[in-house]
């Protein structure tokens, strides 16, 4: 109601403004696209990559609960492992074609998300991530017990798609550069549509949910079910990095399952910044990077890392791309 008062006003100042604000993110997406496409060009090597695509798109849809609407999950590996499942699974058990395995696997990271998300959403704070976590945890010994369907602890294998069919085109999957793009594009649409989404209304009234509960609810808006439809659109985000990511391994392991994957969301996007649109790439780039790196030298790795991340956010508190923007503004 308040909402729709100040809207009649000023129209012409609010229709500017929700320009701008469109403008805007169309920029940050056009801006991050030009980033993944020369990416290969710096990365050590097209697997790490691609890696990276995949984990920062994972991290993307955790950032939009957690960045922009301001709820912590320990659950998201949940979404990601069923969307990877899903992928895997209609490939190697129905023969579908690998747009088809994709689109299953964007659906189980939202029927995941709507479950989970239809319990979890009852509750606020440390007992919301709590709840997310056993929700998480229940579907991981689903899955891990479903053995005829999942392969059980040795994971999912023979998710093999040697060739993209595309448009009359037929692209080697096999190639790494090839490989790349493909994941890529459709990390690149998915960019552009968290920017449509940011750019909307429904976007404005995540980000008040976030800022005033209260004010939000005095305005009319329904915060329980902003909080659903938030959580599945995550979930839509996390479904996708999971199908990719079966794609790209050609296994589904059943540690994507695991409650450490949804801690991985967590430390990307600290590490890059919550709430920036780019900032999760940044965050996933920055750990595999160092994974790789260090594992090279000592098998003790995690603690190198971890120390890493206690300096990032003793000293980077709004993470290293959120801390850059800041200091650009001023």
């Amino acid at each position: 109601m308040l909402l729709g008062s100040a809207t009649s006003v000023a129209p012409d100042t609010s229709e500017r403004m929700r320009g701008f604000l469109s403008f805007a993110q169309r920029r940050r997406a056009w801006l991050a696209a030009l980033f993944l496409i020369l990416f290969p060009l710096v990365a050590p090597f097209k697997a790490l990559a691609a890696m990276i695509l995949i984990y920062g798109l994972y991290a993307l849809g955790f950032n939009i609960l957690f960045g922009y609407l301001g709820l912590l999950s320990f659950g998201h590996s949940a979404l990601f492992g069923t969307g990877a499942y899903f992928c895997g699974i209609a490939i190697t058990h129905f023969g579908l074609p690998w747009w088809a395995a994709l689109a299953l696997g964007v659906l189980g990271g939202v029927l995941a998300a709507a479950a989970i998300g239809a319990l979890a959403i009852r509750t606020l704070g440390i007992y919301f991530a709590m709840v997310t976590l056993a929700l998480s945890q229940c579907l991981y010994y689903l899955f891990y017990e479903a053995t005829d369907w999942t392969g059980g602890e040795n994971g999912l294998t023979g998710v093999n798609v040697k060739t993209i069919n595309l448009f009359g085109f037929h692209l080697d999957f096999v190639n790494p550069i090839v490989h790349y793009y493909v994941i890529a594009a459709f990390v690149i649409v998915a960019l552009f549509a968290l920017s449509r989404i940011l750019a909307s209304p429904f976007g404005a009234v995540i980000e008040g949910v976030r800022e005033s509960e209260a004010r939000a609810r005095a305005s009319g808006i329904d915060v329980a079910r902003v909080r659903f439809v938030t959580f599945v659109v995550s979930g839509a985000f996390c479904g996708l990095a999971g199908a990719l990511l079966a794609l790209h391994l050609s296994i589904v392991p059943i540690e994507t399952m695991h409650y450490d994957t949804s801690g991985l969301a967590v430390m990307m996007c600290l590490l890059g910044g919550m709430g920036t649109f780019f900032g999760p790439f940044i965050g996933a780039a920055i750990f595999l990077l160092l994974e790789n790196l260090v594992s090279l030298y000592t098998v003790h790795w995690q603690l190198i890392v971890g120390a890493a991340f206690i300096a990032c956010v003793l000293f980077f508190p709004r993470g290293v791309w959120g801390t850059i923007l800041q200091r650009s503004r001023t």
